[in-house]
């Protein structure tokens, strides 16, 4: 059966079942921090880790809440070390966040936990398909527009 743009179902059923071991593998990497961090705490990890330092209004923005809800948030981060503060010296108004080397080595975690459980679902395919996969899944990516969310919520690894 042929889906909308000639793609076959098959094509189709083959990237879903992959996305679902993708799902499970950054599941598996937030249940290895969930006892330090919660999800939205994460995503303002990763954003910080992979687009350098932030003010809360970005914060706010791409959690989607309020700005109060984005200062208590960063306030658990700054409490727990991972997160600090300072004036923006472009503009005191404005406060910037980012890592501590605390806050860099769990996102690193959670991130080698992905490159770790890939790498070994990978090793376990036949040599010779690997190269295809590899090939298969840049095209698949420049066609949906490149690198996904920065966010921590799907994203894998660290943007390039």
């Amino acid at each position: 059966m042929e889906m909308p743009g000639g793609t076959a179902s098959r094509e189709v059923d083959a990237v879903l079942a992959a996305a679902d071991v993708l799902l499970r593998v950054v599941a598996g990497s937030v249940a290895e921090v969930e006892d330090i961090v919660n999800t939205p705490q994460l995503r303002v990890l990763v954003r910080i880790h992979s687009r350098g330092p932030q003010n809360l209004g970005g914060v706010a923005a791409e959690l989607g809440v309020h700005a109060s809800n984005a200062t208590r948030i960063c306030d658990r981060l700054v409490a727990a070390g991972l997160i600090e503060r300072r004036e923006d010296p472009a503009d005191r108004r404005y406060v910037v966040l980012e890592l501590t080397g605390k806050g860099d080595d769990l996102v690193n975690t959670v991130l080698e936990h992905r490159r770790q459980a890939i790498a070994g679902v990978i090793s376990r395919m036949p040599a010779g398909r690997r190269p295809a996969l590899a090939a298969a899944m840049e095209a698949f990516a420049a066609a949906a527009g490149g690198q996904g969310t920065s966010d921590g919520r799907f994203t894998l690894g660290s943007p390039e």
